[in-house]
């Protein structure tokens, strides 16, 4: 077992500065949640995409505010040292007093000690509201989940130099309204790098390339649970032997460099 003394948000900030690669997966319930927390897993996301990967659904739209807190009460009863995020799922912030209450559930209620939410510039009044309130708040750019019926699927963003541009920029207003952490989602690896390399608080990467300061993948398809492998994981189970081998090899493949590879980026 790791030290167990809690991950707190300067420590990841600290991380980024000495370089340290944080590894981070979701996690739904307790069990897996102990195990990830007795690996050394740093962050543990409760992740709106339980709708898919729990509750079958095909997006995460479905997904409620008593989910979330369901989920992440569960989660963070299990865990002694990774801090834990939960995700804001679709239409709970889209004013900073709506983003403010459900914060205040998934902390009070589900134990979280982070909120995540998806979006730029569009949720820096959010974003600013909740760091006031005493919030850390993890923001999200590149594929947004909750934004796939305006995206018409699942693809890569931030290709074209325009878009680039708007990512680079919000990735800076977001960081300047006070968000501790940002997820990269699907991006081109060198537009990852660029951002994760102009901004002061840690990134972390899911098919974003190594530039990123750590990396998050969902529990279901590190496992090889899924009927199909996104490009951009790898199936830890078949390195690892076990579940806990997994998770283990996982988080050794974030630190050491090793994952994401080529292969995995865009």
């Amino acid at each position: 077992m790791t030290d167990a003394k809690p991950v707190t948000v300067p420590q990841l900030a600290a991380m980024k500065q000495r370089g340290e690669k944080i590894a981070c997966l979701t996690a739904y319930d307790a069990g897996f949640a102990r195990v990830m927390d007795e690996a050394g897993v740093d962050l543990i996301l409760v992740g709106d995409s339980l709708g898919m990967v729990i509750q079958g659904h095909d997006t995460t739209l479905p997904v409620t505010l008593d989910h979330m807190a369901y989920h992440s009460a569960a989660v963070s009863r299990a865990c002694r040292r990774a801090l834990v995020i939960a995700d804001l799922p679709f239409m709970t912030y889209a004013t900073p007093d709506q983003a403010a209450a459900g914060a205040a559930r998934l902390i009070q209620e589900g134990g979280a000690r982070m909120v995540k939410l998806e979006g730029g510039r569009s949720r820096i009044a959010a974003v600013r509201h909740l760091t006031e309130q005493g919030v850390p708040v993890c923001a999200h750019l590149g594929l947004l989940p909750q934004s796939v019926l305006r995206l018409g699927g699942y693809k890569v963003q931030g290709v074209t130099e325009k878009d680039a541009e708007r990512l680079i920029e919000d990735a800076s207003l977001l960081e300047e309204a006070g968000a501790s952490l940002l997820v990269l989602e699907c991006i081109p690896a060198t537009l990852a790098a660029e951002i994760s390399a102009q901004l002061t608080i840690p990134t972390i990467g899911i098919g974003a390339g190594p530039g990123c300061d750590g990396q998050v993948l969902v529990l279901h398809d590190m496992l090889g649970l899924n009927p199909r492998m996104p490009r951009f994981c790898r199936d830890f189970l078949r390195d690892g032997g076990s579940i806990a081998g997994a998770i283990t090899a996982y988080a050794t493949a974030v630190r050491d460099g090793s994952f994401p590879a080529a292969e995995h980026s865009y």
